[in-house]
């Protein structure tokens, strides 16, 4: 059963992590930490458009890597600024931080879960449990995806994944079978019929995982399982969407806190290329990816697509809506 955790106060204390019975108890999980308001994505960019389907994602800008950067935070609490509540799925991952950070930043109200939830302390800080809420829970366990932690959820991100070849991240059977395939129809069969959107991130070759070279890559099968994950979504009647990256670049920033996070650009790579049909191949930023999905929830007419997406040089969108359903809607016409 998933439960809804509660982060202590004071820096550098262990926490403590239960499960409880029946419902999970709403706790304070964050008190506030202070954003930078000046923003409303990770950077702003300028208006000009290189291509119907290539736009600029982040403004060209270094990331700053001190791990600790609180002193650089001065705002004041700001209730939601959505009605949308967004359940982040593998928010710890090197796609699913970047989201969290995003929808902390664009002040819309949001939901983890998490295998460890200590993790989100020490990527978001302290946060107001208006704008994020904690749970720990895995999607290979049905046993953690109780009804409770889908109450008042409008939105699903799901970003969870591992290494397509045996690594340290295959350690406790975290096996591309157990995480894309499984996990994914796990979690997509306890949602509610009340969804809004599930945006389900994957990865280009899925539909050719048995052809040169995508063959390499799915030697254990991850392509497979992600093809899979991404039929049962198909079929289980939910609107979707459902992003297809390109090898990931930049991230994961995984020892960083969340003010780190904002200021993360994709360097000179940062424009956005979107096709359909499985034909793309190249790099996408985790920063791009997850604007994408982030943008997806309100863009009506990417509800039951299927979209690859890759970064080259160029300028565009950062989280300019309206260039967002350019990029998708040129997309569809190819």
């Amino acid at each position: 059963m998933a439960s809804s955790l509660s982060f202590t106060a004071i820096p550098d204390f262990p926490l403590t992590l239960a499960k409880f019975s029946n419902h999970p108890q709403r706790i304070h999980p964050f008190p506030l930490l202070p954003l930078d308001t000046s923003s409303k994505c990770f950077a702003s960019s300028r208006r000009r458009v290189t291509s119907p389907l290539v736009a600029h994602a982040v403004k060209e800008k270094v990331i700053d890597q001190s791990p600790n950067s609180e002193a650089a935070l001065d705002s004041e609490t700001t209730t939601p600024s959505s009605s949308k509540l967004v359940l982040v799925v593998g928010g710890s991952g090197g796609v699913g931080q970047l989201v969290v950070a995003s929808l902390l930043n664009q002040n819309i109200k949001s939901r983890l879960l998490l295998r460890d939830p200590e993790k989100a302390m020490a990527l978001f800080g302290k946060q107001d449990e208006e704008k994020l809420q904690v749970f720990k829970g895995d999607t290979r366990n049905p046993e953690d995806l109780d009804p409770s932690l889908f109450e008042g959820v409008t939105h699903v991100i799901c970003c969870t994944g591992t290494t397509a070849f045996p690594s340290k991240r295959w350690d406790g059977n975290n096996t591309p079978e157990r995480t894309d395939w499984e996990g994914v129809r796990n979690l997509v069969s306890a949602l509610p019929s009340t969804l809004k959107r599930i945006v389900l991130v994957s990865s280009v070759g899925v539909t050719k995982f048995n052809e040169l070279p995508w063959s390499i890559m799915n030697l254990f099968g991850v392509l497979k399982y992600k093809k899979m994950g991404e039929d049962f979504v198909l079929k289980s009647g939910l609107p979707f969407t459902i992003i297809r990256p390109g090898r990931l670049t930049d991230g994961p920033y995984t020892s960083y806190d969340l003010n780190t996070l904002l200021k993360a650009t994709a360097g000179k790579r940062c424009a956005v290329v979107i096709g359909q049909g499985d034909k793309l191949v190249g790099e996408a930023s985790r920063i791009v990816v997850a604007e994408a999905c982030i943008q997806a929830l309100d863009i009506e007419f990417t509800e039951g697509e299927i979209y690859e997406i890759n970064s080259v040089e160029g300028e565009g969108p950062g989280c300019d809506q309206p260039k967002w359903k350019e990029l998708f809607k040129n997309a569809q016409s190819q």
